[in-house]
């Protein structure tokens, strides 16, 4: 895995526009974007929720619920999955781009399940045959998914799973539906072995889990399987956090460096500002500044659906400067 890569979500409803932006902006590395702004369906949960197979979901007050049988919200989100993946093999061909590598995103097991209800009203996660056939539906779901762009586009896949609720769900912090207690916190080795199943499922292709929230579980994610982990780097802090990449970087993981603003910050930018934080990590950590250049790629820290489109081309020029300052630091830095 070589580049420089988005998160995955941009902003506005325009499907074409945002794929062109993307393989015109990370032509080593681009992703099918996501834009949760068109609402039900195009959204992390919904539209990973369509592509589960033999499950289905509805919209309720709360969010999402178990379905009996695919409705109108889930036939809504295959539907702009399918014409996402339309959109994007078309801004390849138009950019006459081969990419030998693309990028596709889903919500990871543990998100998922923490934000769709049983029938009943208890989050899926809750009930251990729920969780057994819910991650066995999502690997089952990914692999047919990442099959077909690898066939669409004739290129490598990676999928990349998002799991910003991970931390909540090993925490204890998720809420009931009554609001009055908390759902209790899940075993590490539980969450591993489902992060597991569903990496196992993908053996043809890199996994890549993205985690943005504050203090991601490095350990965990590393050994489930996951080639790469991608995370907020401005988050980090502490000596035990910085401990921990050192770690996940020995073991061969590669680290994917939230580095560019999300969203605009309101005052210029330079690269060296943005770059300065990975290169100062490589320092402490005692690891040579080529360890950027094999086992890193820079990112946004977040999902760039909250940013303007001008920031959009800046956040993602940024970080296409980064991936090439990794290979080739520039002088004085």
């Amino acid at each position: 895995m070589r580049g420089a890569t988005g998160i995955g979500s941009l902003p506005g409803t325009d499907i074409d526009e945002a794929s062109r932006v993307v393989v015109g902006e990370l032509p080593e590395l681009p992703h099918v974007p996501e834009l949760p702004a068109r609402g039900v369906g195009a959204d992390m949960i919904g539209r990973t929720a369509g592509l589960l197979v033999d499950l289905a979901i509805e919209v309720i007050t709360s969010g999402y619920r178990v379905n009996p049988r695919p409705g109108r919200d889930h036939r809504r989100a295959v539907d702009l999955l399918r014409g996402d993946l339309d959109a994007f093999d078309e801004a390849l061909e138009r950019a006459g781009a081969q990419p030998e590598t693309v990028k596709v995103q889903a919500a990871g097991p543990w998100t998922l399940m923490s934000n769709i209800e049983l029938m009943r009203g208890h989050r899926v996660l809750t009930d251990r045959g729920a969780v057994k056939e819910f991650s066995e539906s999502l690997a089952e779901g990914l692999k047919q998914h990442a099959a077909q762009v690898a066939k669409r586009t004739g290129a490598k896949v990676v999928v990349q799973l998002d799991e910003p609720g991970l931390p909540a769900v090993l925490q204890g912090l998720l809420p009931t539906p009554s609001k009055l207690g908390t759902v209790p916190a899940v075993p590490e080795q539980d969450a591993r072995t489902v992060l597991a199943t569903v990496i196992d499922a993908l053996a043809d292709h890199e996994v890549m889990i993205h985690c943005c929230a504050p203090q991601p579980p490095l350990k965990l994610l590393r050994e489930a399987g996951a080639s790469a982990i991608a995370f907020d780097m401005t988050l980090v802090k502490g000596a035990a956090a910085l401990d921990e990449i050192g770690e996940t970087w020995e073991a061969g993981t590669t680290l994917v460096l939230g580095l560019v603003p999300s969203v605009d910050p309101g005052t210029p930018v330079t690269l060296k500002e943005v770059g300065q934080r990975a290169f100062t990590l490589v320092d402490r950590l005692g690891f040579p500044r080529t360890m950027l250049a094999e086992k890193a790629l820079p990112t946004p820290t977040c999902g760039l659906a909250g940013a303007t489109s001008s920031w959009v081309k800046r956040a993602l020029s940024l970080t296409r400067d980064l991936s090439s300052a990794f290979l080739e630091p520039p002088e004085g830095w």
